[in-house]
């Protein structure tokens, strides 16, 4: 199952998709501005490169497992793009997501955007969680 997964953000939104397969995640470039209409419409149109059949939204929930403004934004961002596309929207924990992501960037001694490797983190997660559950 082909997946799209965001690292949602006010100003920057990380982007990553899966193969068809499901097996092998890659970053895309980040989408400024997805509450905007001109980073929707560019949203938009990676969507319909990709033609994923699931989007994954990363919901940052407080580490008390509540959900604080950022994940109410999720949340209401996912209402919102559940309305504009066919694909599936989920939201998923995403908490320390972005850790895995900087300590991955390091480690390897890469110049990759920190946004959209936290998206690969997250649909990486995804990913699994749906491969154990079937």
């Amino acid at each position: 199952m082909k997946a799209l997964a965001l690292d949602l953000g006010r100003a920057r939104t990380g982007v990553a998709v899966s193969d068809p397969s499901g097996t092998l995640v890659r970053p895309l470039p980040v989408v400024h501005e997805v509450d905007r209409p001109e980073g929707a419409a560019a949203l938009d149109a990676v969507i319909a490169t990709e033609q994923p059949e699931v989007i994954v939204i990363g919901q940052p929930l407080l580490m008390s497992g509540e959900a604080g403004e950022q994940a109410h934004h999720a949340s209401s961002f996912a209402g919102r793009l559940r309305r504009r596309v066919a694909a599936r929207v989920v939201l998923v924990d995403e908490r320390l997501s972005t850790s895995e992501a900087s300590r991955r960037i390091r480690e390897a001694g890469s110049s990759a955007d920190l946004d959209s490797v936290a998206a690969c983190v997250i649909l990486e997660a995804w990913l699994r969680s749906n491969a154990e559950a079937a």
